[in-house]
């Protein structure tokens, strides 16, 4: 399966996946914002910077508040990644690869759309923006339970498994890189409460809170999350997880085409050049670099699997 098919599996999942990811960012953004006192302009810049929202923004908006960033990154049609544009992105491509869908997934989609329009009918308040989120991750949810549960695992799944993937890395890497380059305020704040409270929040904005305590217990150490999110194959959200994932969809891909395709090698190049080492080797490099080149690598990946299978003939 090549062409319009193809393209439309996979943008409707990586829309998918962009709306939850982009709804944890806005998560991530109130929460870390009230752990500091005055003006919270230079934390959601830094937050719609990391999700590239900032320059849309600026355009549209100019100055940066709270309010109007959280609306962006939610609401505004005018933004192609917010949660609201990408729900409906994906809904638009399920529509157009309908018969590669069962039922169930069709209706979770659909009804992922729905409900999101019911909650982002109007500007969301800071009180009701937990349940809110809560609400547009658990459709999302739906959507990959559905697939996991109806399709078969054909080109099909393994096309929707590559756009989850792809999308889902890119953003693990985008939340850490807010946490330690952008939103430190500085070298004194290392091992404070305040850090310390930064860093349980990036753990849950992953969801990965309470796999990180069974592993490494209550202690909070900077070294230790960084292994968790970008080394541990166990992880789900961790760039080694997702990009193992890449790699192995891609591969069966090659096996079902009979082709060795260089999107293949490039996931290979990934996972055996950056994603194998230990996490000092990781600190060596310097982390918000390390972090910046993943993330022009999976750039760089999802082009050529456009090319590979020719997304747009």
């Amino acid at each position: 399966m090549l062409g319009k098919t193809a393209n439309g599996l996979y943008w409707m999942y990586r829309y998918l996946e962009r709306a939850e990811n982009t709804s944890r960012l806005v998560e991530t953004g109130q929460r870390i914002a009230l752990t500091r006192l005055g003006s919270t302009e230079n934390e959601w810049r830094s937050v719609m910077e990391s999700a590239a929202m900032l320059p849309g923004y600026e355009a549209a908006n100019g100055e940066v508040t709270k309010d109007t960033a959280i609306d962006w990154m939610l609401r505004a049609t005018d933004n192609p990644s917010s949660v609201m544009s990408s729900i409906a992105s994906a809904r638009h491509n399920a529509r157009l690869v309908r018969t590669a869908l069962t039922g169930e997934v069709w209706n979770a989609v659909n009804g992922a759309y729905m409900r999101a329009r019911t909650l982002l009918a109007r500007k969301v308040n800071e009180r009701d923006l937990p349940g809110i989120l809560g609400e547009i991750r658990q459709g999302t949810a739906l959507v990959r339970g559905a697939t996991h549960g109806t399709m078969l695992r054909n080109d099909i799944y393994d096309f929707a498994r590559i756009g989850t993937f792809l999308e889902r890395g890119d953003n693990t890497a985008r939340i850490l890189d807010v946490k330690y380059y952008v939103l430190l305020p500085s070298v004194r704040s290392v091992g404070s409460a305040v850090d310390n409270v930064q860093w349980e929040t990036i753990l849950r904005s992953v969801s990965a809170r309470g796999g990180f305590r069974m592993e490494y217990g209550s202690t909070l150490d900077p070294r230790d999350i960084a292994q968790f999110l970008i080394l541990d194959r166990r992880m789900p959200r961790s760039l080694a997880f997702c990009t193992r994932k890449l790699r192995d969809n891609l591969g069966y891909l090659d096996n079902d085409y009979g082709t060795r395709a260089e999107s293949y090698l490039k996931a290979d190049h990934i996972e055996r050049s950056y994603l194998s080492h230990d996490i000092d080797a990781v600190f060596d490099f310097g982390l918000h670099q390390f972090i910046q080149k993943v993330v022009g690598l999976y750039a760089e990946l999802g082009a050529q699997i456009e090319r590979d299978y020719r997304f747009y003939e």
